[in-house]
This record gives structure tokens, sequence and C-alpha cells, in this order.
């Protein structure tokens, strides 16, 4: 797109392209709540339903790296609307989907289409900008990439409490077709976007969608399936190291490769990517964790959860707001150690969790958890597009997409298992000291007798049963606290050990809204 004369066109660009950030992003976690219903509507079980999740996630990650090429094969704007089209019509058809081979179908769909809108859109948006606004144009993508997790559970939770489960979907359909007017009335293709010669090299685009499709199932299946004690979770790790191996090698060796990877010889696109990677490891999981601990310890319902947290949202936009404005005024590498120390600082304080903890303690750390979250975002995505010449925006922006969702995946997959082999630790721990030698937990069962024999009416050998069943569950509830504790404690080291690399990045001049140039 040609740079804009109006200041009002960059603002209406931005927009188009945030709604279809944010209804893609958002479809990434809205579809987990409702889950449940599904399952009693297409009766099928846990390991079927999750498909309607891992089929997007893998689609998504599939596109992402050639969206670059495919923008400039079939013009951005084309394509852009065409994905806009392709994404509603699908969201509308999972939601009419009578079985749920269909519905994966459409999900798939979506995912193609949804993944190779994001980049495109923040391609856009930063052409829609000049080179001084830069950290601004990169915080209005930003708001729409955020928005979508945090209210996910949320909009998720209340369509499935108060209507049905296909309105996760339908809700997709009026917002898709504002965003696909407006991108069709106002976006443009930038005169120096060149259609690549030839033909689409098909080697790297089947190893690709080897690699990056298997890494996803390897990440979302391992969990499930105990990682590698099943040998499909190791197919599909042998399978992702062969593809991701066998890109790269064509990808530096093809006269026409379909990602160009001589853009990580430039050192504020490497050292941005490999942060971008780190910090949406431990950023995505601590999004995920959090509400998790909410709903499952505190007994939240998912839309009552959304509620307590959303103020970590409006952080976020604050925050986003606020480094778009500072970019290039002040030094980017304390803007970004300030949101790194923010991230570890709100994972920290959430190791003092326990069964008295208060909301507004919760609310503290989700909001620490917002500003770092906007500060980190803004700047690493602003910095590590700056040298990246405007022809090769596009294949930029999908490779810092794809680090973003890879990053989120490998952070969600590990603190889930974390979670759940800690949790095996602890209560294993803590159930060594149940024992009839422990003077402490007879007398606490004798309470527990005393307390429970005159008010359920039972026989004093049912009572015991009763009280010892009781202290088992609180046995287990323990442990899963103790477990949380130790996601927490690591999501903050995590955060901490990218901080080194922080030197990666080169510092943004002086004066101005922008990067412009790293010197």
């Amino acid at each position: 797109m040609s740079a804009p004369s109006s200041k009002n066109l960059k603002w209406i660009v931005s927009f188009a392209t945030m709604l279809g950030t944010f209804m893609e992003v958002l479809d990434t976690s809205v579809v987990n709540v409702a889950l449940p219903h599904m399952k009693g509507a297409y009766s099928a079980g846990t390991e079927e339903i999750t498909w309607i999740i891992t089929s997007y996630l893998v689609a998504n990650a599939i596109i992402l790296p050639i969206t670059g090429w495919l923008g400039n094969y079939f013009g951005r704007r084309r394509l852009y609307l065409f994905c806009l089209a392709t994404f509603t019509l699908s969201s509308f058809a999972c939601g009419l989907s009578p079985t749920l081979g269909i519905q994966i179908l459409f999900r798939v769909l979506q995912g193609l289409s949804g993944g190779a809108m994001v980049p495109m859109s923040q391609a856009i948006t930063l052409e829609a900008f000049p080179d001084e606004e830069q950290g601004t144009a990169t915080a209005v993508f930003a708001i729409g990439v955020i928005f979508g997790p945090i209210l996910g559970p949320l909009v998720g939770g209340w369509i499935t409490d108060n209507w049905s489960w296909p309105w996760i979907y339908w809700i997709n359909v009026p917002v898709g077709l504002v965003a696909f007017f407006m991108a069709n009335a106002f976006i443009e293709d930038p005169p120096y976007l060149a259609r690549p010669e030839g033909r689409v090299d098909g080697w790297s685009l089947a190893c690709i969608a080897v690699g990056l499709g298997c890494l996803e199932l390897f990440l979302n299946r391992g969990q499930r399936l105990d990682w590698f004690a099943a040998n499909e979770v190791k197919l599909y790790a042998g399978l992702s190291a062969l593809g991701l191996v066998l890109f790269v090698w064509r990808s530096l060796t093809a006269k026409e490769p379909l990602v160009d990877l001589t853009l990580f010889k430039l050192p504020e696109f490497a050292g941005g990517m490999l942060l971008t990677f780190m910090t949406m490891f431990g950023l995505y999981a601590a999004l995920i964790i959090l509400p998790l601990f909410v709903q499952t310890m505190l007994g939240f319902t998912p839309t009552w959860a959304g509620v307590v947290l959303s103020p970590g949202g409006v952080a976020s936009v604050v925050a986003m707001v606020a480094a778009g404005l500072l970019v290039g005024r002040v030094n980017g590498k304390l803007l970004l150690t300030a949101g790194v120390l923010s991230l570890a600082w709100s994972t920290w304080i959430l190791t003092r969790i326990s069964p008295q903890t208060s909301i507004s303690f919760l609310i503290v750390a989700r909001i620490f958890n917002g500003i770092g979250m906007g500060f980190t975002i803004v700047v690493l995505a602003t910095a590590s597009m700056v040298r990246v010449p405007s022809p090769s925006k596009g294949q930029a922006t999908g490779i810092y997409n794809l680090m973003r969702n890879e990053g989120a995946s490998v952070g969600i997959a590990a603190a889930t298992t974390i979670l759940a082999n800690r949790a095996q630790f602890h209560h294993a721990r803590l159930a060594e000291r149940i024992t009839a030698t422990n003077p402490a937990l007879q007398q606490g069962l004798a309470g527990l007798k005393a307390g429970l024999f005159p008010r359920a009416g039972l026989d004093p050998a049912s009572t015991g049963q009763l009280a010892r069943g009781l202290v088992g569950a609180e046995v287990l509830r323990q442990g899963y606290y103790l477990a949380f504790v130790d996601v927490f404690a690591f999501l903050s080291l995590a955060f901490l050990v990218t901080l080194p690399f922080v030197l990666a990045l080169k510092e943004p001049p002086k004066g101005g809204g922008g990067l412009g140039a790293l010197h």
C-alpha cells in the first residue's frame, strides 16, 4: 500500500486489519470452553473433540511462513480479502456443521485463511503509517493480537452459558463483513509489490507443511499421550525434525525460495525473532495457567474468571498505547527490560498463592502482566521490522507471527506438562505423611469424625471412611496448589532468562515516534 497522505486513512486501514486479526486470534481460545457442549452434540470422546482445536492450530502454523510469498504472488489486497471472506464463511459453516468431521474440515479452512490474514494485517498496518509512527502502528496491531486470548474464554464462556455453542462461530460473521467492506474500500497494494517469477517451490511447501504440522501435533498431543511413551508422539517428533531440516536446506539452496531466510542476517530481525519466541513462551503460558487456577482451584466459572482477570486486559491496552508513543523517544532496551521485568514479577508474586488467595491479589498480578505484555510486544515487533526492506515486509511479518505462535505453543505445552508432573510429585510426597502413626493426622481425623457423626447421621465406620476421603481429597488439592506454585516460579525464571538476549537488539534513534532505523 502506498504511503497514505490522509491522516484518517491510516486509522481506517488499521482498524479494518485489527478487526481481522482480533477475529482470528479470538478463535484460537474461544472454542476451548465450548468443547464439553460439543462433546454432547456430536457424541464424541475427549480425544476426538480436541481435534477441533488441533486442526485449527496445525493449519495456522503451516500457512504462516509462506504468507509473504502468497501475498506477493496473488497480490496482498486480493489475498487478504479472500482470506477474510473464507474465514467468515468457514465460521458460519462451523456453527452449522452436522458432524464432527465436517466441523474439523471447516476449522482447517478457518486456520489456513486466518493464519494468512494475521501477518498480512501486520504488514498492511505498518505500511499505512509513516516511518516515524511505526511504534504506534505496531501497538494498533498488537491490540488485536492480545485481546483475542484475553477475551476468548470470557466470550466463549458467556456465549455457551447464555446462548448455544454455534454462536461462538457466528459472532465472527458481522465482524467479518464489516472488516471485508472496509478492507475492500480502503486497502491498496503497494507499488513495489512484485509478483515472484516461476512457480511455487513445491518441495519447500511440502517440507514446511510436514515440519510445522507435525510440530503442532507433537505439542498438542504430547501431553495427552504422555509424550515419548507413545509411538504416535515419537512419529510426530521425527517427522517434524525431518521436515524442518529439509525446509531450511531447501530455502538456502533453492533459486526462488518460498521463505527468504536471509532476513535472519539482519541482527535486529534475528534477535527480535529469538526474543519473540522466548517471551511468548512465558506470556501465553501464564495466560492459560492463571485462568485455569482461578477456575479449578477457586471455583470460578469461565465467564467470571474472565471478568476477574479483565483488568489485566485494560492494562495491556494502556501499556501498548504508551509503548507506541515512547518507541523511538526512549531507549528501546530500557522499554523492553521494563516489560520483561514486569512479566517476571507478575508471575513471581503468584508463587504466593494459597487457598486464601484474594481476588484483589490476582488482579494486581494480572495488571503487572498486562503492562509487561504491552511493552514487550510493541517494542519487539517494532524493533524486529526496522531494517526489513518494504518488499520483504510480508515475509518478515509471516515469520514473526510464526515465532509468536510457536513460542506460545511450546510454552503452553511445557507449563501444562510441569503442572501435571509436579502435581503427581507433590501428591506423592504429601501422601507419604498420611500414616496411622502420624499424631497430627489422627487428631485431625478425630475432629472430622466428631463433626460429621452428629450431622450426617452415619454410623462410626461410615463416618471414619468419609473423614479419610475428605483428607485424601485435601491432599490432592494441596498437591495441585504446590504444582501451580512451581509453574509460576518456572515462568518467572523463563522471563528472567530472556534479559541477556535484550542486548541482541540495537538501540533505536532518539527523537521521532518510531524506530526509523536502528544503529
